[in-house]
């Protein structure tokens, strides 16, 4: 078996993601690269994590399809033989007024965003268990899970979701020493904001109201994920640490 920790880590190719492999490379895991569509962002991650000295393992897989989720746990066996952290970081969502939603977003959303986490972190504690170490699992949520946002309906009620599966997978998975945690963030510019028709607008408020003086950045949510994957979090579990400078506080 593998010596060196094992880091998963969904969606990873670019923006939170892979700030997450990123630091988790230079605290010495080997990273598993998992990303659905770009080939090319893959590479140039995967070049960046071994050049800090990282074993890297790309998979493409998208973790909405249940047999692609075992089949990428698979190649994790084979090739690493073990798996100490699981951060489900992918994300997806359709973003319109209610009342133009239809079955096909609903269902994009909620596999991606739920189906996937769910059977990641099952998948992922039967090694964990296994091996007899334990691990951590961390997932990304957002304040759309507890507040209303403009047009992020599927995506804010699937963050609620994530939220609600942190709970319920730390309760059941702390007993074979599993700590399972979330992080959500306020707006942070990312790729995945640019998909936003009201992008800048979204920004500026955000920058604007936030008591910190500016918005959340990728590294912001990367360290909290860092922490609670660290010994340092041993504690904390099922809990959702919120990352947004103060904004969630104000009405």
């Amino acid at each position: 078996m593998n010596e060196r920790k094992v880091a998963l880590i969904t969606g990873s190719s670019r923006g939170i993601g892979k700030k997450i492999a990123l630091k988790l490379a230079k605290e010495g895991y080997d990273i598993v690269l998992n990303y659905a569509r770009s080939r090319s962002n893959a590479e140039e991650t995967e070049a960046e994590l071994r050049e800090l000295g990282a074993d890297v393992l790309s998979i493409k897989a998208n973790i909405a399809k249940k047999d692609k989720v075992e089949d990428m746990f698979k190649q994790i066996d084979e090739h690493f033989g073990r798996l100490d952290v699981l951060v489900n970081n992918a994300a997806s969502g359709v973003l319109r007024p209610i009342m133009e939603l239809e079955e096909s977003h609903w269902d994009w959303t909620i596999n991606i965003n739920n189906k996937g986490m769910l059977f990641c972190s099952q998948l992922a504690a039967e090694r964990m268990e296994k091996q007899g170490t334990g691990g951590a699992i961390v997932s990304l949520s957002s304040l759309g899970a507890q507040r209303y946002l403009k047009n992020y309906t599927t995506v804010g009620v699937s963050k609620a979701a994530v939220e609600a599966l942190t709970r319920y997978l730390a309760v059941e998975l702390a007993p074979k020493n599993i700590r399972v945690n979330a992080v959500s963030g306020g707006a942070v510019d990312t790729d995945a904001l640019t998909h936003f028709p009201n992008r800048e607008e979204l920004l500026q408020d955000a920058s604007n109201r936030t008591p910190a003086g500016r918005i959340v950045e990728p590294d912001d949510l990367a360290d909290a994920v860092l922490f609670l994957l660290s010994p340092q979090a041993k504690m904390i579990c099922g809990q959702t640490i919120i990352v947004d400078g103060g904004i969630s506080l104000l009405t």
